[in-house]
């Protein structure tokens, strides 16, 4: 064969690397149940949606109209499934290539950077695209009705496929920079769910009106897969720019903000496929440059006061009574990612409160523009901090007892009670600053509330809402001021009870990554059910609705800014007065607090009673 042929075949046909992760990975049981699982929820929910969408004498018109609705539900669902598991596919490119020792291994075998890169990065993301490509039938299916073209269907998954090269090339960066390691695979995921999160939100916040139901795409739309959807799906509603117009924005006068709006999905297309080779080009150069600064203290460090790296000299430091808890709280966050994390997401978070509020005070914002970023800024700190929660307590006990550690502190005279006590206590004090945030924006904005603007012509309050979809109308303020102390008996043992769960994980099972993800399905499903239980009895029901509505954080804050939405049937129905709504939405909130401790105390006493056996049983493993 060819020597050039050969070197082209070893790019990925023949690829070592490629062939060992794809016979590897399709050996485990984990990623049989992720195939068979993500076709089992296409196939129901396509069945669903064609039930749903069909009448039982459906003519020619509604079976094409109920296909068309049919591939739009389908669509959003695949991009949001492909979006969520392509991360958990290109964890092991962060978290076990990303060992140093890993890579120095490959560096000694006769393949080239490239064929290192290119290997690590499709032979992870075979995987994803195996999934991508295996509901085509489904696709399929709906073009028997009409009224699915079929360059839709195709162009649907370019956008899944563009998304899954750029997420897959991003985390093999992180691997070869040999910088990242098992923590970043979590604030890998949490980057990927909060880009599109923030994204979608300033999309919706830039949008230029032109028409009833219309609106123009903006410069995100070409960075977001879902907002590429909607171009594609909700044409009518979603329209391009007319490279043409002459009313487009000003600074469409560059060439490529000008195609970013008249072919956004082109445009994101080629934007995932352009990044992801400059990352692989990065990654290629970057693979061979091995060097560690042994000996030399950083000058970040120096800043920070954490003196050198392994260190075996620091000054004493005052322990408390639970050393358990003194050490997730205080050891763990003594390394400069954590400090600089923690700390800048506490200035980024309270200072981008501030600036919301004194755009609004100088008139730059309008109210309900003001109400639209507070509550996606709140909503996205709730998210990461139960992220951050999750992943901190799925690795508290795995990380022990893979390096060995776990095995040290049961020869000690510590017990499973003050160990799991100490675990839980000291990531809530470590999380308490973060938890901060949220509620000192509320509190920024409910003293601006209540101090009525600081003399502000545009005043605080929001005149004549409509309450729901009915025609009463009510008087409400940017945000309930009573938020501030609503906020925290929510927030706090909502957070408590996710570290519980992240500890439940973290014990019984073997690995991290697999704890972690445990954890995040559990809180997820738990969240969702809340969540969705508070919104419709909000809306439902008269007094029980606003109760119900304080139990979930999320909702919680929906009801502080949006009360003529959140809690419409107490607005209408066997309520006296705004303020008895106000109070049930207290009330709530209280029965709240109740319910996480409980089920915090429930895990604390199930976790006790079993450590000393789920320990021994996975003793050994790791």
């Amino acid at each position: 064969m060819p020597a050039f042929l050969n070197w082209i075949l070893r790019l990925l046909p023949t690829n070592p690397i490629c062939m060992r992760l794809v016979q590897g990975g399709s050996r485990r049981m984990r990623h049989l149940y992720l195939r068979s699982g993500y076709l089992a929820v296409m196939i129901i929910i396509l069945l669903f949606a064609m039930v749903a969408n069909v009448k039982s004498t459906p003519s020619v018109r509604e079976l094409a109209a109920g296909a068309a609705n049919t591939f739009m539900v389908i669509s959003y669902l695949q991009v949001g499934l492909i979006c969520l598991l392509t991360p958990i596919f290109m964890a092991g490119a962060i978290s076990q290539e990303a060992n140093p020792k890993t890579w120095d291994i490959l560096l000694t075998t006769p393949l080239n950077s490239l064929q290192i890169v290119l290997g690590n990065l499709f032979g992870r993301l075979f995987f994803v695209l195996a999934l991508l490509f295996s509901t085509l039938p489904l696709f399929a299916v709906t073009q028997y009705f009409g009224g699915v073209p079929g360059e839709s269907i195709f162009a649907s998954y370019a956008i899944a496929g563009a998304s899954c090269l750029l997420v897959g090339a991003v985390a093999v960066t992180l691997s070869v920079n040999r910088t990242a390691g098992r923590r970043a695979v979590f604030w890998f995921y949490i980057s990927v769910v909060m880009y599109i999160f923030i994204t979608y939100a300033m999309d919706k916040l830039f949008r230029m009106p032109v028409g009833p139901g219309t609106s123009h795409t903006t410069l995100v739309t070409s960075i977001n897969p879902f907002l590429a959807l909607d171009v594609l799906l909700k044409s009518n509603a979603y329209v391009p720019w007319d490279s043409l117009d002459p009313v487009l924005p000003n600074y469409a006068s560059f060439w490529l903000f000008k195609i970013a709006l008249s072919q956004p999905i082109k445009m994101f297309c080629w934007s995932c496929v352009g990044l992801s080779t400059f990352l692989i080009a990065f990654s290629t150069i970057r693979v061979r440059i091995v060097g560690a600064k042994v000996g030399v203290i950083p000058w970040y460090r120096k800043l920070l006061g954490i003196g050198a790296k392994g260190s075996i000299e620091r000054p004493a430091r005052h322990v408390g009574q639970n050393p358990v808890a003194w050490r997730e709280s205080v050891a763990r966050g003594k390394t400069a990612v954590a400090i600089l994390t923690r700390w800048g997401f506490v200035a980024v978070g309270i200072a981008l409160g501030l600036t919301l509020v004194i755009l609004y005070h100088v008139g730059t914002f309008t109210a309900t523009e003001l109400q639209l970023a507070i509550m996606a800024v709140l909503c996205a700190e709730i998210v990461i901090i139960a992220l951050i929660a999750l992943n901190m307590s799925a690795t508290a006990v795995t990380q022990e007892r893979e390096d060995g550690t776990l095995d040290l502190i049961l020869t000690t005279p510590i017990q499973p009670g003050p160990y799991i006590t100490g675990k839980m206590r000291g990531l809530v004090q470590y999380l308490v600053p973060m938890m901060l945030v949220p509620i000192g924006t509320v509190a920024i904005l409910s003293i601006y509330v209540l101090f009525n603007g600081f003399g502000n012509a545009a005043g605080v309050t929001m005149m004549n809402v409509r309450v729901g979809s009915s025609t009463q109308t009510i008087n409400s303020p940017l945000i309930l001021p009573e938020g501030v102390l609503l906020l925290p008996l929510v927030l706090v043992p909502f957070v408590a009870a996710c570290v519980m769960i992240g500890l439940q994980w973290s014990i019984k099972s073997k690995g991290t990554i697999g704890s972690v993800i445990g954890a995040v399905g559990v809180v997820v499903v738990m969240s969702g059910l809340l969540g969705l239980c508070a919104t419709v009895a909000g809306s439902g029901f008269p007094v029980i609705g606003a109760v119900i509505t304080g139990i979930s954080p999320v909702n919680l804050i929906y009801a502080l800014i949006y009360p003529a939405d959140a809690i419409s049937d107490s607005l209408q129905k066997g309520m006296a007065s705004f303020t008895s709504a106000r109070i049930s939405l207290a009330v709530g909130a209280l029965i709240a607090t109740v319910v996480y401790c409980a089920i915090v105390y429930a895990i604390h006493s199930m976790i006790k009673r079993t450590f000393m056996m789920t320990v021994r049983k996975l003793a050994g493993t790791n």
